[in-house]
């Protein structure tokens, strides 16, 4: 009795160091991994640069200005969607939801080009009525869109405050979480953040 006593200590000892090496195991590993921010590419603005404004035409017919100063004091989310495109479908419930819950500072819209009827399929299919969708090849060439889905995050002032290739919820979020430290991306908050230390 006294022997198995022993032996079961001994094992839940063993077992308490292994438990305690594999907690030091996952810190380690959720410190490499890092927040994956939204990508980047070589894109023809930076952060930083004003948007030049345009005047555009939503779906629905409304006058819509992209970029320029706002009096309101409003930021403006830009998400260029394609309904060819299967990752831009999947993220559009997350879209909606990121608009609603930052609705009391931000103005969504959706854009695209290509053919009308298709994108109206889309805005009836996916439920976008009530969200400005606008058609404009040239808005997506000026800030350089070459993959979708692409989001680009205009703060107050018409700057660039954060822009990039989004494919999941947290690439989506990663642009607020960067206007709203003053960075380009998360990338460069990380990295700024391990040189500091």
């Amino acid at each position: 009795m006294m022997i198995s006593q022993i032996l079961l200590w001994i094992a839940v000892t063993v077992l308490a160091a292994l438990v305690a090496a594999l907690a030091r195991q996952v810190g380690i590993l959720h410190e490499r991994i890092a927040p994956a921010g939204a990508l980047t590419l070589h894109q023809k603005v930076n952060v930083g640069e004003v948007a030049s404004p345009m005047i555009l035409t939503t779906l629905d017919g409304q006058s819509l200005t992209v970029g320029g100063s706002k009096r309101d004091g409003r930021s403006q989310l830009l998400f260029f969607v394609s309904p060819d495109c299967p990752v831009c479908k999947s993220l559009l419930p997350v879209f909606k939801s990121a608009a609603r819950a930052e609705a009391d500072w931000l103005d969504a819209m959706l854009v695209s080009d290509g053919d009308e009827a298709a994108q109206r399929r889309m805005v009836m299919e996916q439920d976008l009525a009530g969200i400005p969708f606008v058609l404009s090849e040239a808005l997506g060439r000026s800030f350089g869109v070459a993959k979708l889905p692409y989001a680009v995050l205009l703060d107050e002032a018409g700057r660039v405050a954060s822009l990039g290739l989004v494919n999941t919820r947290e690439h989506l979020e990663s642009l607020f979480e960067a206007k709203e430290r003053g960075v380009a991306s998360l990338q460069e908050f990380l990295a700024r953040r391990e040189r500091e230390m």
